[in-house]
């Protein structure tokens, strides 16, 4: 598709383009996919008020819809995060990667890479580990590399899953994501989900997750409640939807003593337990103390961390997410050395529009080292940049688009209105603590919390 832009108000991200460059051609004199522009698009859609270990998720999330343009007229699309700090990031990286083929995905990193000049980029909300410099390229970069991925699969008529080595599977699973959560934002009326904050809560919500969508897994988010409150969840979850895979997620809120304990009740109803406690010390001593394998999307979240994680055995399953991990490749490469150690691999999410869902699924489609069905905030969310009609959940899975590059292509005029949105509502930081002190000022954000 050709980037055709429409009339945006003053302050929307603009493109970033090269001045008086030539359009270049190769030996044959022919067009290249060269990067022309790079826009970036902050939205925000609706989101309700579900709790995590850190506090509460605002009435909004922001994210950033990239389109990668070619001086062919072939455009891309990736999808990233939008706190101010990393849209500012991306803006310094789409001006270094302009001009460049959209198939020179390694000069193209080392580029995003001088251009950051180390910098690092904080993680506000305190739920995705340790941010190094290697990290936070690795986080710009991501939305780019989907990008120019979608333009390559376009440019030759097949899906992202065959430029990634094929898809292994036609369907991916995903598992449904449970929340505590208020029955609606403070102020506001009670959202179509309604309250969630006891075991009766979490089972009529997994109810409806199942019913809706069929999921055939089922991962309660964590740290919210005392542990034992949350043990006994997971247990009356067994009970009622027996067969089905359970996780837990306390997002590091208990001490490797609590964590241990609540491990001993709930051995052999766990199909993991995902980042009970802080830090690759504290994950190695749970770890040995307790049958259920350890996932992590906290304590190893880059390259670097997986030497010491594998020498210590502090977990057993890795949590990939192409947003955090550099793209697509790179999760192929992660992919690679799970398979090497031994450990097992799944897929985290964070709230997320279709872009991201279509990327997430190419690349599970085409990792066979997948052992595990992946996280997806997918029901949670109501509005959309995409064209509906490709991306479905059904029997607990996800169909592998076959058109060509991600098989999705963008709304422009929802992308308008969850632009306005995200101009008209303020919010600019995920801030999942603030937020939660807002209606309790005594709320205090202590890590590991039981």
């Amino acid at each position: 598709m050709t980037a055709q832009p429409s009339p945006e108000p003053a302050d929307r991200a603009h493109p970033v383009a090269p001045a008086d460059r030539a359009v270049p051609t190769d030996r044959a004199g022919l067009p290249e996919l060269r990067i022309t522009t790079v826009t970036v698009t902050p939205v925000a859609f609706r989101e309700p008020p579900l709790l995590n270990a850190v506090g509460v998720h605002e009435p909004y999330a922001l994210r950033a819809v990239v389109e990668v343009a070619t001086d062919q007229g072939l455009t891309g699309l990736g999808e990233t995060t939008a706190d101010e700090g990393h849209l500012e990031r991306l803006r310094t990286a789409a001006g270094a990667v302009t001009g460049l083929p959209v198939h020179a995905l390694s000069r193209m990193r080392a580029r995003v890479a001088a251009a950051l000049g180390g910098r690092t980029g904080s993680d506000l909300h305190g739920l995705t580990g340790p941010i190094t410099a290697a990290s936070t390229v690795d986080r710009v970069f991501s939305p780019l590399e989907v990008a120019c991925l979608d333009v390559q699969g376009r440019a030759a008529g097949r899906p992202v899953s065959d430029l990634l080595g094929g898809r292994v599977r036609d369907e991916v699973p995903y598992s449904a994501y449970l929340f505590h959560k208020w029955a609606g934002h403070p102020g506001g009326p009670p959202d179509d989900w309604g309250e969630a904050v006891d075991t009766a809560g979490i089972l009529a919500q997994a109810r409806r997750m199942v019913d809706a969508y069929g999921f055939t897994a089922l991962k309660l988010k964590g740290g919210v409640r005392p542990p034992q409150e949350e043990a006994d969840t997971v247990l009356a979850l067994h009970e009622a939807f027996p067969g089905l895979p359970l996780r837990l997620d306390p997002n590091a809120a208990w001490t490797p003593e609590t964590a241990l304990a609540t491990a001993r009740r709930l051995e052999g109803v766990l199909e993991y337990l995902e980042d009970p406690t802080p830090g690759l010390d504290g994950m190695a001593r749970v770890a040995a103390g307790t049958a259920i394998p350890l996932a992590t999307n906290m304590c190893v979240t880059a390259f670097e961390h997986l030497p010491p994680a594998v020498a210590r055995r502090s977990v057993r399953i890795v949590l990939a997410d192409h947003h955090y991990w550099g793209g697509l490749h790179r999760s192929r490469l992660l992919a690679g050395i799970c398979d090497t150690f031994g450990l097992g691999l799944s897929m985290h999410s964070n709230a997320h529009l279709g872009i991201s869902l279509a990327a997430m699924t190419h690349l599970a489609a085409a990792s066979p080292e997948l052992t595990h069905a992946c996280d997806t905030h997918w029901p949670w969310r109501t509005e959309d940049v995409i064209e509906p009609g490709v991306l479905a959940l059904a029997d607990g899975a996800v169909r592998v688009p076959t058109g060509p590059g991600l098989g999705v292509e963008l709304d422009r005029d929802a992308l308008a209105r969850l632009h306005e949105q995200y101009l008209a509502c303020g919010l600019r930081t995920r801030d999942d603590t603030g937020y939660l002190r807002r209606t309790d000022p005594s709320y205090r954000r202590r890590t590991p919390r039981w």
